[in-house]
């Protein structure tokens, strides 16, 4: 009995010392940033000032995946995605054979899509995802051979540097395709063409056995091309033009993918991964096993893929023209307030827009008072940022969280698709913020919550790793922030302006990029910013965006 006592006492003391001890080390690494429990939070809020950025022409090389089709959005307006990109053979230096004579030329692209269900033959039943727009649009879809060379960089002042392509080209590309279209199938595969969500199923009988093999392929983009232009371009080539990819690159410059309006028909848009893409080309010739045969022949086939963002020796482009609404253009360029805020954020995708964000607006130099207290220039008053840190520092404010909410419009996204994610970012150096990992969708947020009508309520983004360090660093620049809708969580590259834009009236702050992964989105939202909005009871004053931070207090 006493021997039990004994080793009872001794480990409680053992984890009493081990509790403190990492509480001691908690404390200590936190620096008076994060409380110990979650008893006795206090919330505060905090202005916040957002206001519109247009997003001007922007580069649109070797992204995945890539717009085509046209998007009407009632509140934005009308997007026409257009897309080019370089071909490649899967074999260089191919034996063709001789007397080679074409059977046909096909070009298979596969769609994003997930099965719905699976019958008991087998046969699955699929859904588009990534579609925007009317689910059964046609497009007016036309496939030229691309009369530009793309580059993948070029040299200036003795330096190789990366070539860009943006998304204001495609008169450009389109004034330079050669030829007439190429793809000849169908009315289906041309001017009525659409986003075919059917599995393919192919069934072959071997001729001894009778046996029926049954190939399945999700649904994908099925163009039977010209056979003449491969015939002449390819079976009719000089070897030496197909000996190498940088020669055939040059040979053969790519396919540019134009679509216009099918008729009076409704139009969609579709993303889609053109890198998973190949053409392959059905010939007969003679080979040395029917070289003694007069008109023996033996079938063959050569393939060409599809160029994409994995290839670091070629260039893909996507060309995106926007008819914005009246309404939209105003918010996002002669109505904006970069003093006290725009009511509303207009958020776009591709060459769309985004917001800016500045969490705190210090203007004068910190300098205390006989108290020790904070305050600020000649109306004594501090910046909320310096009152935080003096209250972190002095009085044992502990910071448990900080977050960002965006409300969205109800009244205005009626009837609009939404944007799955937002994404914010560090504006001034076009980096992730700190609080962003590797499991974004849970840890920073942005994901819509949606309510009992399945619409949208709001996107929530998480910050606290990023507020801490403003507080603990009192030299930290506390830098502006961007947001945008988002495509990936995962797509963390920047593209360039075509041409950058000064901001703040700062000759040396330049607004010069966007995320990659809002360029690939084509949706949009409107969301409540954080200029106030007057009465109490008003809708713009319940959903402003502010800054909303939990504390531990101290009694």
């Amino acid at each position: 009995m006493y021997k039990t006592s004994f080793f009872k006492k001794s480990l409680l003391a053992v984890m009493a010392v081990f509790l403190y001890s990492c509480d001691k080390d908690f404390n200590a690494i936190g620096d008076g940033l994060v409380g110990d429990d979650h008893f006795g939070l206090e919330s505060e809020k905090y202005d916040v000032l957002a206001f519109n950025q247009e997003v001007t022409p922007i580069q649109s090389n070797n992204m995945t995946p890539n717009a085509l089709g046209i998007y009407d959005n009632p509140l934005f307006g009308t997007t026409t995605a257009n897309f080019v990109t370089q071909v490649g053979l899967t074999s260089y230096a191919p034996t063709i054979g001789a007397s080679a004579v074409i059977d046909s030329v096909k070009i298979e692209i596969p769609y994003f899509s997930h099965v719905t269900a699976t019958d008991k033959d087998g046969n699955n039943t699929y859904e588009l995802d990534s579609i925007y727009g009317d689910k059964n649009g046609k497009l007016k879809l036309s496939v030229y051979e691309s009369g530009i060379q793309m580059r993948s960089s070029y040299f200036s002042g003795g330096n190789q540097l990366p070539q860009f392509y943006y998304t204001d080209q495609n008169t450009e590309f389109s004034n330079k395709k050669v030829g007439e279209r190429l793809n000849n199938g169908g009315v289906l595969e041309n001017d009525e063409f659409y986003f075919n969500a059917k599995e393919i199923v192919t069934k072959t009988t071997d001729p001894t056995t009778k046996v029926v093999t049954t190939d399945r392929k999700k649904p994908q983009m099925t163009l039977h091309l010209n056979p003449q232009f491969f015939q002449d371009k390819i079976l009719n080539a000089a070897a030496s033009k197909l000996s190498s990819e940088d020669v055939f690159q040059e040979y053969f410059r790519g396919l540019y993918f134009n679509v216009e309006r099918s008729g009076a028909s409704p139009s969609n848009m579709a993303l889609i991964n053109f890198s998973e893409g190949k053409i392959t080309v059905y010939y007969k010739a003679k080979t040395e096993s029917t070289a003694d045969a007069d008109d023996a022949t033996e079938s063959k086939k050569i393939e060409l893929n599809l160029k994409g963002a994995s290839a670091t020796t070629s260039n893909t482009a996507n060309f995106l023209a926007d008819a914005r609404n009246p309404e939209y253009v105003s918010a996002i360029t002669t109505n904006v307030n970069e003093t006290e805020g725009d009511e509303k954020l207009y958020l776009k995708g591709g060459q769309g827009s985004l917001a800016i964000i500045k969490l705190f607006n210090q203007t004068d130099v910190l300098s205390y008072n006989s108290a020790g207290e904070p305050v600020n220039g000649a109306n004594g008053v501090p910046d909320e940022l310096d009152e935080i840190r003096y209250n972190v520092a002095n009085k044992n404010w502990k910071v448990n969280e900080a977050n960002l909410v965006f409300y969205i419009d109800a009244a205005k996204m009626t009837g609009t698709e939404e944007p799955n994610r937002v994404y914010l970012y560090n504006l001034t150096n076009n980096t992730v913020l700190a609080d962003y990992s590797a499991d974004a969708s849970s840890a920073y947020g942005g994901l819509i919550t949606v309510g009992s009508d399945k619409r949208g309520k709001s996107y929530k983004i998480r910050i606290t790793s990023h507020f801490r360090n403003l507080i603990k660093d009192a030299t930290a620049k506390n830098v502006d922030l961007g947001l945008v809708v988002s495509q990936s969580a995962t797509t963390l590259t920047f593209n360039a302006l075509k041409n950058k834009i000064q901001i703040n009236d700062n000759p040396i702050e330049y607004f010069s990029a966007a995320p990659r992964t809002s360029v690939m989105n084509p949706l949009g939202t409107v969301l409540f910013g954080g200029k106030k909005g007057g009465s109490p009871d008003s809708e713009q004053e319940k959903k402003r965006l502010r800054l909303e931070v939990y504390y531990t207090k101290p009694n």
